[in-house]
């Protein structure tokens, strides 16, 4: 794969000096010194029947689509040396070790070491509000009732797809980048923790949110707009634990409006057109619900409304910083990553300021269990709890024993289970990416969990004192490559408010990844160049630790679609409940469909439901169910019979043209006895909007 890199340093090199011949002064501005490329693909999961990903939840299953869930990729390559980055922002709850593992497998099969664990970099969103089960390990799995694998495999081909567009669309281009506050999109939602950090760094920062945002421009040949990536810091998490349909939430409904901005149309079927990732940092208390009510819900009591107000916050900030961005990015693309085992790892002083320190088994706290403001755990549970329940300790000491070394390990954490002790496998993995990566002046932090504001920041200290004037921005990728709880200050922790107690490896998890992003920033440095601070970390062992590989070894208690059928003298398609004969712009179009199991087709790259116009004798497309007017619900009636609805409805914009519409529901069903699944189309009456 080399070679596409010589060949497009030459036409990099060519289009450069074509540039400056014939285009005026004013517009010879920026040089096409890297190759950029984008592409993105839909990663929507089962969308009936299957726990979701985020709150942990029982009884949040999968029912219907709000909006679908995408990878969007992009590659930066430096032409003089070949050293590609590959950056892939995932709509989903977390990106685990095993979709990293799976994506990682299948770029080898198909680019050789082009693209490595060195130098991909996958990050969730983290919207709550998407099909679980992608993980092979039990602790994510618990509450989605087994590893779901067409979920894991709708994730890693997505992934693996919108990367293999990303590299088929590398053309030289340039990086603009731009940063700027907003205040007004996200609040801490655990302030006694924060307000724990030492008085000095609270006055230093002046803010117990993360207010900078932090875009990129993605730029090809002479003038062509190709992506934008935002870096902010709060939750996707607005939709709320009850809340059953598949959504990206606020982060995707930014990236919905800015790339039909860009764009002009919201085909998403093109993927080589604008690609716009709205990525998440370290918000790990930062919580978007601000002005939240007792049910946790902010700025309203309605839970979509909060996710468009929060989403279009995230997008006109991002607009702005992008359409006024002006300092290229320049310098060499360089990598260095490591595999780190969190619960054995040795801290030098220089990262605990209290003498050379351990890390834990993984545990998890009852403070955990309590939830957070955004969504409350059982009344049993109680965030703050420092002092051991040895009832709840022997109920979880069955599945896994407690012992007194983790007691005292894991400090003022009231443990409620230590999950790295369980048999055969822990339930959360151990061993960890943690990479830094360097776009000309821009550092990236690639992180396996949820930093909070004061963590994230701590590690960009770190990394901008470490590489100096080499780094002038710094942000932090959350969730990326794995993933493994939160990371909180040691102060934080102490107070064990839910970030603290899902901080897996104990108060000194923190200054672990510290001293490894210390020792691979220092990597980055010029030969022979001293880093400043000059830290002595407890080095990385000899022999570099590997994640287990857990294929093969998961387990399923869903079953799979037994048949779809209607009831006598119906029809899979058939309409149940049709569209009125006119609605006003505003109005709500609902219709109802005998269906089959969505389970049966993800219909991926396609649509379960389409709003049609009439237009010049045929039937024009202009919406599907991944836009943010449409809602396609699944609704079980008899598990038995194998009977179902699909309920499509539509909320007619403002802004929509007068005439005639139709609303068409796509799907696909399973015949008993043969099994054979065969698609079908349902279609309402023809209906006016005036």
């Amino acid at each position: 794969m080399k070679t596409v890199f010589k060949i497009a340093k030459a036409m990099s090199q060519a289009l450069s000096i074509s540039a400056l011949l014939t285009l005026p002064a004013w517009a010879a501005v920026y040089e096409n010194n890297y190759l950029i490329g984008q592409g993105i693909h839909d990663v929507t999961g089962p969308s009936a029947e299957v726990g979701m990903m985020g709150y942990a939840e029982l009884d949040q299953k999968t029912a219907g689509i709000h909006t679908r869930q995408w990878a969007r990729a992009f590659i930066i390559s430096d032409p003089a040396n070949g050293e590609p980055l590959v950056f892939v922002s995932v709509d989903a709850g977390a990106l685990f070790q095993s979709v990293s593992q799976g994506v990682l497998t299948k770029l080898s099969a198909k680019y050789g070491d082009t693209y490595n664990r060195g130098n991909v970099v996958l990050s969730a969103t983290h919207t709550h509000a998407a099909a679980g089960g992608q993980s092979h390990y039990a602790l994510y799995d618990i509450t989605i009732m087994g590893h779901i694998e067409q979920a894991y495999d709708a994730q890693v081909d997505g992934i693996v797809a919108a990367i293999e567009e990303a590299h088929n669309n590398l053309q030289p281009g340039y990086i603009l980048i731009n940063k700027g506050d907003l205040t007004d999109a996200s609040y801490n939602r655990s302030l006694p923790a924060y307000e724990n950090n030492p008085q000095a760094e609270l006055t230093q920062y002046n803010s117990n949110i993360q207010p900078e945002m932090t875009v990129l421009k993605f730029m090809q040949g002479n003038n062509n707009p190709v992506g934008m990536v935002s870096w902010f810091a709060t939750h996707p998490n607005a939709m709320g634990n009850e809340f059953t349909l598949q959504s990206s939430d606020n982060k995707g409904y930014a990236s919905y409006l800015f790339e039909q901005q860009i764009k002009g149309h919201g085909d998403y079927s093109d993927n080589k057109d604008f690609v716009a990732a709205f990525a998440i940092s370290n918000a790990g208390d930062m919580s978007p619900n601000v002005g939240a009510d007792s049910e946790g819900r902010g700025p309203t009591s309605d839970r979509i409304e909060n996710v468009r107000i929060i989403g279009d916050r995230q997008y006109v900030k991002a607009l702005d910083l992008y359409n006024n961005a002006s300092e290229q990015l320049t310098g060499t693309i360089a990598s260095q990553h490591q595999y780190v085992d969190f619960s054995n790892t040795q801290v030098a002083g220089d990262f605990t300021g209290e003498g050379t320190k351990t890390t834990c088994v993984a545990a998890l706290g009852e403070a955990f269990a309590a939830g957070t403001e955004d969504g409350r755990g059982p009344d049993l549970f109680s965030e703050g709890a420092k002092a051991d329940n040895p009832f709840l300790q022997f109920v979880t000491g069955m599945l896994a024993p407690v012992r007194q070394s983790d007691r005292d390990c894991h400090g003022n954490k009231a443990i409620l289970v230590v999950q790295g002790n369980t048999s055969p496998y822990p339930w959360t993995p151990e061993v960890l990416p943690v990479s830094v990566h360097k776009i000309g002046q821009l550092s990236m932090l690639a992180v396996p969990a949820e930093f909070t504001v004061m963590a994230g920041r701590r590690i960009m200290e770190m990394v901008q004192s470490v590489l100096g004037d080499q780094t002038q921005h710094t942000v932090v990728a959350g969730l990326s490559n794995a993933y493994s709880g939160y990371v909180t200050t040691k102060e934080e922790y102490d107070m064990q408010h839910y970030e603290g107690g899902s901080t897996h490896f104990g108060p000194w998890t923190l200054a672990a990844y510290q001293q490894a992003i210390y020792q691979l920033a220092a990597n980055l440095l010029p030969a022979g160049q001293i880093p400043a601070p000059a830290l002595t970390p407890a080095a990385f062992p000899s022999l570099e630790p590997i994640p287990r590989d857990l294929t093969g070894e998961t387990i399923n208690f869903q079953t799979g679609v037994v048949h779809d059928q209607a009831p006598i003298f119906k029809s899979i398609g058939d309409v149940v409940k049709n569209a009125n004969r006119s609605y006003n712009r505003g109005d709500q179009v609902e219709v109802k469909f005998w269906s089959g199991h969505p389970k049966n087709n993800l219909r991926t790259q396609s649509t379960f439901m389409e709003v049609q116009r009439y237009e010049n004798g045929s039937w024009k497309t202009v919406a599907n169910d991944n836009d943010w007017q449409t809602m396609y619900r699944w609704q079980r009636i008899d598990g038995f019979w194998g009977t179902s609805h699909a309920i499509l409805t539509w909320n007619i914009p403002a802004q929509a043209e007068t005439g005639k519409y139709r609303l068409k529901h796509y799907g696909d069903k399973k015949k008993p006895f043969s099994g054979k699944i065969s698609s079908y189309t349902g279609t309402s009456r023809s209906f006016t909007v005036n």
